[in-house]
């Protein structure tokens, strides 16, 4: 893999410290960005959500409230991020026969992106998913997170595929 200077790096000032990228002179754009992820758990425990038998209730709705809040904090969890106003942020959690299938969106008018908004949602939802039925399954297994879909920009759209659900 060749060697990159620091000067091309866009977190990298000249002397090699990390740094905000400026984002000013950037047009503000309408972006939306969406991400999905998965968490891997035991029938016993997909049944016990179905069921509504998990012991600190409802685990679903639980997922969704924190992967929206996080959506909203992220610039303060990720280092370089740009704090940015989200116009909406939603995620749609649904269960399959061996886990849970989660669907984040966020979207903005701002000069850069909402990818970090939505992998954050996702993120977070899968680990309040987690904690909330880790009494019943320690072994759930949490993978997937990535990028599906991102429009606006300089860059305009891309799509990971064309299943996208929201």
């Amino acid at each position: 893999m060749p060697e990159e200077s620091t000067s091309q790096l866009s977190h990298l000032d000249e002397e090699g410290r990390i740094k905000m990228v400026d984002v000013g002179a950037k047009a503000t754009t309408a972006r939306t960005a969406e991400a999905s992820g998965f968490v891997q758990m035991s029938p016993a425990t997909v049944a016990a959500i179905r069921e509504r038998r998990t012991p600190k209730g409802d685990p679903l709705e639980t997922a969704r409230l924190a992967g929206i809040m996080a959506a909203k904090r992220t610039a303060e969890l990720i280092p370089l991020c740009h704090s940015l106003a989200l116009s909406h942020a939603d995620l749609k959690i649904t269960l399959t026969d061996d886990g849970a299938q989660i669907w984040a969106t966020a979207s903005t008018s701002a000069q850069t992106g909402v990818e970090m908004e939505a992998l954050t949602a996702v993120s977070v939802a899968a680990l309040t998913l987690y904690d909330m039925c880790k009494a019943i399954d320690k072994a759930m297994t949490i993978g997937e997170i990535r990028l599906e879909r991102k429009t606006g920009g300089k860059s305009g759209e891309w799509k990971r595929n064309a299943n996208s659900e929201f």
